[in-house]
């Protein structure tokens, strides 16, 4: 017969367990609760600020609420991205720009809830163009932000050495503008580049810049057929476009691969212009305070890419949250406060921006352009950012090669270029057919 203290000892032993639980439990109790915590990706360093604004106005109502902000360079976000994204491990807030098609194809990011879509879709707030960056099969998936548009910066003072007055008014006047402002050492090598070509780097953007020029001559890059998509460069104005950076960079040298390029060179006087974004009026107004320039309009027109903000987090309290972060992200005092100390263009329209533009002129050729100014942008297909970084490769090797000098060989090498683009739109199902 089992003795009482040993049966004692038994239940004891199957009871501890309960009492171990019940202990956890009540001191869990006694925790304060877990704080929540947003993290937010995006690949323009120069917002951190923003962001880092946004959150704090987010914790005067949520006191515990924890806002991590991680921004990386461009193209290591979007790699970044491509990890996280199919894994479930991306941030609760990211930026993303026409690369966010492929992952509304394949259902990694959920569609925006009712009042976001209210918001987005009302027509008080965005443009039709702003709202179908945002939609995917009829649904609205995030909500734009701002844009990257270009325009033309130049150095008022070396144009006024140069005898230049203004602007070069069309695409064919960069090339002898150039020629007169830059300067050159005894042995005539230039020390400062007369216009700032994008000429190497990573990713897509050389594409991105090359394409910008071509529009100027009246070319794309790809142009839609019917739902699809072709390569529409190996043509004359492609021609133009590409031997114009020959012609500076082999035979004007007016600038090489080898000097100081884009915002960093303009800021330290090292080039006399160059095109870009309307971030770099920011930028200029914190590194180079009292460099004297101006703006102007492209020639015929400017690329637009927006800029917009997904919530890949499942539906629940935390998505919540980070949808409230996104629509704090477009309260009109932000925005202006975005455009002042950024330079970035704010994509809502109900805002009033005027007393920004006036007290810095700049920003003016990006919202002052002629009737007939137009926009494009690079097209929402999958392959899009595939396409550019391939064609940016040539593009690098070819500007340098001195092979690459007269009509014959340029438009081999551009037919070729073109050839590549239009085998990976029939790999996804998306050339048009002639």
């Amino acid at each position: 017969m089992m003795k009482f203290a040993e049966l004692t000892s038994r239940k004891l032993a199957v009871r501890r367990p309960v009492f171990a639980m019940a202990a956890a439990a009540l001191f869990a109790s006694m925790l304060p609760a877990q704080a929540e915590k947003l993290t937010i990706w995006g690949g323009w360093p120069e917002m951190e600020p923003f962001y880092k604004r946004v959150g704090e106005q987010l914790k005067q109502k949520y006191p515990d609420l924890e806002i991590s902000v991680e921004l990386i360079a461009l193209r290591e976000h979007e790699k970044r991205n491509a990890l996280a994204l199919p894994s479930g491990a991306a941030a609760d807030v990211i930026e993303m720009e026409v690369e966010a098609t492929r992952y509304l194809e394949g259902g990694l990011v959920p569609p925006a809830p009712d009042n976001v879509v209210k918001f987005v879709k009302d027509g008080k707030h965005f443009d039709t163009f702003f709202q179908d960056s945002v939609t995917f099969e009829d649904k609205i998936y995030g909500v734009p932000l701002f844009r990257g548009q270009t325009a033309l910066y130049y150095n008022t003072d070396m144009f006024a050495k140069a005898g230049l007055s203004g602007a070069p008014k069309t695409m064919a006047d960069y090339t002898p503008y150039a020629e007169k402002l830059t300067q050159r050492d005894a042995q005539g090598k230039p020390t400062v580049s007369g216009w700032s070509l994008r000429l190497s780097g990573g990713g897509q953007g050389v594409a991105e810049k090359f394409w910008i020029n071509l529009f100027q001559f009246g070319g794309n890059l790809i142009e839609e057929k019917n739902g699809k998509w072709k390569a529409a460069f190996a043509n004359e104005a492609g021609r133009k476009a590409f031997k114009q950076y020959v012609e500076n960079v082999q035979v004007l040298k007016t600038v090489s691969p080898e000097m100081k390029a884009d915002a960093e060179a303009f800021e330290l006087g090292q080039t006399a212009m160059f095109i870009r974004e309307s971030w770099v009026i920011g930028d200029i107004a914190k590194k180079s305070p009292n460099l004297k320039y101006a703006t102007a309009p492209l020639p015929r027109g400017s690329i637009v890419i927006p800029v917009n903000l997904y919530v890949p987090t499942k539906p629940g309290k935390k998505a919540d949250l980070a949808w409230e972060y996104v629509l704090q992200a477009n309260a009109p005092e932000n925005l202006q406060w975005l455009l002042d100390n950024i330079g970035w263009l704010p994509n809502r329209k109900d805002v009033d921006y005027s007393a920004i533009i006036a007290k810095t002129p700049a920003f003016g050729a990006f919202v002052n352009f002629p009737a007939d100014y137009k926009f494009f942008s690079l097209p929402a297909i999958a392959p899009a950012s595939e396409i550019l970084t391939r064609v940016a490769a040539r593009l690098v090797d070819g500007y340098t090669n001195p092979k690459l000098q007269d009509d014959a060989a340029i438009d081999a090498f551009l037919k070729e270029a073109a050839a590549e683009v239009d085998t990976i739109l029939k790999r996804e199902g998306l050339l048009a057919t002639p």
